[in-house]
């Protein structure tokens, strides 16, 4: 979730320019307070994933209920990123960034005090869509009022940011739910937003300036529908077709999604060709090498966040530890992320300049069949956690490898016209393909548990997950290496 949104920044600062706004420059508080907004955007995907256990008993949701919790929040962070940033071009920066952080801190409070399962579902849903809005304006802020090292700065604790939020989002939701303020439980894990984005709200029109927008975007309103309408024709028969037995429906959608897509397509072309402004430039779409890095994104952001949602499933439900045990478990893969991410410069010296992303892919797939056969071969969780830690070590290393280069290199020399929209696609890309993966790997997890309530039946689920993973992971790589073939 991090790399590409720094590289959709780093892209519209190539595209416009050091563009100089006349405006003061943000102090530490006006980035930290920026920051805030992106740091609760990334956590809330992920934090929940500890909460969903939790969350299943007391609403008495159903699995495909869960999922819905987790892609329904990046299906409609992903459908909006691009009309976001557009948004913020016609009415500015820091005016988008408020009002997403407003209708962000708004939905968080209604997930927390949702009294069913599907009006949680709705809340995240609208959690998402604001953060569609809040997030770009984020990078275009930090682009537009620094320059030079302020600005190399910035965008390093931009991507610490991220970092921090997807890698110990598990560890915080562990700690609040553990502490269960007020009797709140999994409820806290929304409801922490709340102050956090007052107090943001408060601060912002003090600590950030008002920063000059273009005003010359225009939305492309028909593309954004055809373009969500295809990824929920997708997603949803996914997510809830195996729960209700494949009906009718389920089959009308995923046949319905094929036509959706080439519908936005053709609309894409012919707004490009009467010098409009597309969500894709069609352009693109004839670079092999662009295309191939979009297909080895989407393989790997379909094994990033399952991996969370069924690990966190297996954790709790399978081996019976709490939200908090569960969270620090967790933390042995972010330290193995963030080895690999710091030493990225390293390794990519090492091995001749390039990164070594399908070493990182080969890696992240051997620590996924290691981890199966520690699942499969341990009768007793005590072994099955001892080991677990070492091996998630060996996951998040792998997860760093991969992730922390992947961006750079799928846009590495393009023209610079594209650059933008560029990464804008790479950016729906990875947040389409999370909630897409989230779908795919409940389908073999629940379909491999079936009614079993044992640590028995979630190991040969969690297994069945792994091996899918670990076929993502090879994907990347083969993938990946024909792509360095390209010219």
């Amino acid at each position: 979730m991090t790399q590409s949104n720094i590289a959709a920044s780093a892209a519209s600062i190539s595209s416009t320019g050091s563009q100089s706004t006349g405006a003061t420059k943000p102090g530490r508080l006006g980035l930290w307070v920026m920051l805030s907004g992106t740091f609760l955007v990334v956590l809330d995907f992920f934090i929940v994933n500890v909460a969903l256990p939790s969350m299943q008993r007391e609403l008495l949701a159903s699995a495909g209920t869960l999922q819905l919790v987790v892609a329904g929040y990046g299906l409609a962070t992903a459908a909006g990123l691009i009309t976001g940033g557009r948004l913020g071009d016609l009415f500015g920066r820091r005016r988008m960034f408020m009002l997403g952080l407003l209708l962000f801190t708004l939905a968080s409070a209604a997930c927390g005090f949702a009294p069913n399962a599907e009006l949680l579902v709705a809340a995240r849903v609208l959690q998402g869509l604001a953060g569609a809005l809040l997030q770009p304006q984020v990078l275009a802020m930090i682009g537009l009022a620094y320059t030079g090292e302020d600005r190399a700065r910035a965008f390093a604790a931009y991507g610490l940011t991220l970092g921090l939020g997807a890698t110990l989002g598990q560890l915080v939701g562990g700690l609040l739910i553990h502490a269960d303020v007020a009797g709140l439980g999994w409820r806290s894990c929304f409801l922490i937003n709340v102050p956090i984005g007052l107090l943001a709200l408060m601060l912002a029109p003090r600590v950030i300036p008002p920063l000059a927008n273009s005003g010359n975007s225009k939305l492309d309103l028909l593309g954004m529908l055809l373009v969500a309408a295809g990824s929920v024709a997708v997603v949803l028969p996914l997510v809830e077709g195996r729960e209700q037995g494949w009906p009718l429906w389920s089959w009308v959608c995923l046949a319905a999604a094929l036509p959706l897509l080439a519908a936005f397509a053709y609309q894409q072309r012919r707004l490009a060709a009467r010098g409009g402004a597309p969500l894709v430039a069609p352009a693109l779409l004839a670079n092999g090498r662009f295309v191939t890095g979009l297909l080895t994104t989407l393989a790997f952001y379909v094994g990033n966040a399952s991996l969370y949602f069924v690990l966190a499933l297996y954790l709790q439900q399978g081996l019976a530890l709490d939200a908090l045990t569960s969270g620090v478990v967790f933390t042995s893969l972010a330290v193995g992320f963030f080895a690999t991410s710091m030493a990225g410069a390293r390794l990519a010296r090492r091995f001749g300049g390039k990164p070594p992303i399908a070493l990182g892919a080969l890696v992240l797939a051997a620590g996924h069949a290691l981890q199966f056969v520690n699942v499969a071969g341990w009768p007793g969780h005590s072994h099955v956690v001892a080991w677990m830690v070492p091996l998630l070590l060996l996951q998040g290393a792998g997860l760093g490898m991969v992730m922390a280069p992947l961006v750079s290199t799928v846009l590495a020399g393009l023209p610079p016209q594209h650059a933008g929209v560029a990464s804008g696609v790479l950016s729906m890309v990875q947040q389409a393909s999370n909630a897409l993966g989230v779908a795919l790997i409940g389908i073999l997890f629940y379909g491999r548990l079936g009614e079993a309530t044992d640590m028995a039946g979630y190991s040969g689920a969690f297994g069945v997950a792994l091996l899918y993973l670990m076929m993502s992971a090879l994907v990347v790589a083969v993938l990946h290496w024909r792509g360095s073939q390209q010219t």
